[in-house]
């Protein structure tokens, strides 16, 4: 297994480097043609490299992906290694520990008939061009197990969903010294609309119910500092615990009007992901936990999280789904990010049986 996650690492899969997402495909589908001994099929997407593996009738989906949110050069910085249990790299939690887990389980299963594999390529940038092909495939199957990693061990039966909005403000450049009067500050008109998400978070909390997060992340305004801003731009990350949630924030974003008589504002984005509901992990999860008991694994944990993954499309078309099935370690997207290497094939044996038991 260590061997085979050197592979997977050591092999960089940057998400918006699409030639680079390319080779992983290639390294992912010689690992996982060797291990489950049939060649994928590759599907291309707007230049993203995603791979299918189908075994008759697909009934359990096994959901992961292969890109990451590390650029190409990290290993230089945060090369491979494995010490005193510890794996390192990037990638390596976030998700390829899982890739190869799932990869040894399926090898050691007397029959795949029933099972589908879905390697994606462009998760960690939102899915626009797998979230087609996982909805679809998802429908077709009964359950949805996915390799992201842990929280702490505990498998993740809550998510929230995810949106994105861009706002742009257009103005009215100017000289700043000399008529300022003249211009339409888009700096100015952003400031209330900043002001303003506090206000919507709160409107929101309170029809729905605690949770929803309005988090601005990317700001820029003007172009010199003698001139009147006559666009600026915000970037908003949106996390909402239910779908009522999700449609109220997108009403009163879209709601937003300029406060200048002469400034227009743009909402461009929308909900990207939706949210997975505890209802859509209960039943997977209480099998796993039989499964557990049954193999001797202890009790399983379960966690629900702000974070997003592909698992929030397979619960969103009705597909039961359960998260978290993959690494144990921590550090997703940090410098810190590591596998407990002894917990690998502990997880790949509660995978094995739970597979079991869906088939």
């Amino acid at each position: 297994m260590l061997a085979d996650l050197e592979g997977l690492v050591t092999c960089e899969s940057y998400s918006a480097d699409h030639a680079a997402v390319a080779r992983s495909a290639r390294v992912v589908a010689d690992q996982g043609g060797r291990l489950l001994g049939a060649r994928p099929q590759t599907l291309v997407s707007g230049g993203v490299t995603h791979l299918r593996w189908s075994f008759g009738t697909p009934r359990v989906l096994l959901l992961g992906h292969h890109d990451t949110v590390w650029p190409l050069g990290t290993l230089t910085t945060h090369p491979f290694s494995v010490e005193q249990g510890v794996a390192r790299g990037p990638g390596v939690f976030d998700m390829k520990a899982g890739l190869v887990q799932m990869f040894h389980t399926l090898a050691g299963l007397p029959s795949l008939d029933g099972v589908c594999v879905l390697v994606t390529g462009d998760e960690e940038v939102g899915s626009d061009t797998s979230r087609a092909l996982i909805e679809d495939t998802a429908r077709a199957c009964r359950a949805a197990l996915v390799l992201e990693a842990s929280v702490a061990g505990a498998l993740k039966t809550r998510r929230k969903g995810v949106s994105h909005y861009d706002l742009t403000v257009h103005g009215r450049a100017a000289h700043s010294g000399l008529e300022p009067e003249k211009g339409v500050n888009a700096a100015t008109e952003l400031a209330h609309h900043l002001l303003a998400l506090q206000d919507i978070t709160d409107t929101v909390n309170a029809r729905t119910g605690p949770g929803t997060t309005i988090t601005p992340t990317v700001m820029s305004a003007g172009t010199t500092t003698n001139t009147v801003p006559a666009r600026a731009d915000l970037s908003l990350d949106v996390r909402v615990p239910s779908p009522a949630a999700q449609d109220a924030v997108d009403d009163l974003v879209r709601g937003l009007a300029p406060r200048h008589p002469e400034a227009r504002l743009v909402v461009g984005g929308g909900p990207n992901r939706p949210p997975l509901d505890a209802d859509s992990s209960q039943s997977l999860f209480a099998l796993a936990c039989d499964t557990a008991d049954r193999i001797g694994l202890g009790p399983l944990r379960q966690a629900s999280v702000g974070g997003a993954s592909d698992g929030n499309y397979t619960a969103g078309v009705g597909c039961p789904t359960l998260d978290g099935l993959g690494a144990v370690g921590d550090g997703a997207h940090a410098d810190h990010e590591h596998v407990i290497t002894a917990d690998m094939p502990t997880r790949a044996h509660l995978l094995s049986h739970l597979v079991g038991a869906l088939l």
